[in-house]
């Protein structure tokens, strides 16, 4: 378990769950411990990931062509480099994640992409990650940017203030900027979940579930794009997709705000 109450290599588990090959055996036997106490996380990983790539999406038909990504784990499957360059082949991505693990196998995969970037940095940091050479010379802060933070406020306790550490990034970026934010939300499997890996492995994981309400002040001082924050399925679904029965019961919501012109 990291200082925050996670199994180690989370960001490898997620990997795991979302079928890519970055990862080791400790990390699939964590994952299939979490799996005994939360057998759906696998399904709901992926849906936030295809959640994601529709974001994206959306920012490039609205004019974005450069993305700062938070706790961003390992940049395969799908991530956002892969889906902004298949449309924009000069889109401009830098991942930003705490662990050096894998951060040394995101600056592998991503040796060559002149284009993108992968900083050994943490969040909190903001003077540091902003003022970093690699965002310098990737990131032109005068034109609109997407800041990424799908999976980021799973990883910050309430401890930590997330609003403050998310203010600076938004003050930072110009008007026509986007904050993309994803947040689960308490559900009593997910803590019977919780409850049973504790009881089972004698670590009590440290997960902070908050509700919509809670995390709407993110978005102070921007614009809320449509549909607002919804559960993740129902994020602009895409012509043809298949929805999951019931897409309103899944307790994962994500919003993107807009910083206002």
């Amino acid at each position: 378990m990291d200082e925050r109450g996670y199994p180690a290599g989370i960001a490898r588990i997620r990997d795991y769950w979302l079928g890519g090959c970055h990862h080791d055996e400790r990390d699939r036997v964590a994952a299939d411990r979490i799996l005994v106490c939360a057998p759906q996380l696998p399904y709901l990983i992926r849906q936030v990931r295809a959640m994601q790539q529709r974001m994206v999406r959306y920012l490039i038909r609205h004019g974005v062509r450069q993305f700062l990504g938070f706790d961003s784990g390992v940049p395969t499957m799908g991530h956002v480099h892969e889906i902004t360059q298949l449309l924009l082949t000069d889109a401009r991505v830098v991942y930003v994640d705490n662990d050096p693990l894998v951060v040394q196998t995101g600056q592998d995969l991503l040796e060559g992409n002149d284009h993108t970037a992968y900083l050994h940095a943490d969040m909190r940091c903001a003077d540091h990650v902003l003022g970093h050479p690699d965002v310098r010379r990737l990131i032109d802060l005068r034109k609109p940017v997407a800041l990424m933070m799908i999976d980021t406020p799973l990883q910050v306790p309430d401890e930590d203030d997330p609003a403050n550490l998310i203010t600076p990034y938004t003050d930072a970026v110009c008007p026509g900027s986007y904050l993309g934010l994803s947040q689960f939300s308490q559900t009593q499997h997910l803590l019977d979940g919780i409850a049973m890996f504790t009881r089972l492995y004698g670590n009590a994981l440290s997960i902070p579930l908050r509700e919509p309400e809670q995390f709407a002040c993110w978005f102070t001082g921007l614009d809320i794009v449509e549909p607002g924050i919804v559960p993740i399925p129902l994020w602009h679904p895409e012509p043809g997709e298949d929805l999951p029965a019931n897409p309103e019961r899944i307790r994962i919501y994500a919003g993107l705000g807009r910083k206002p012109t």
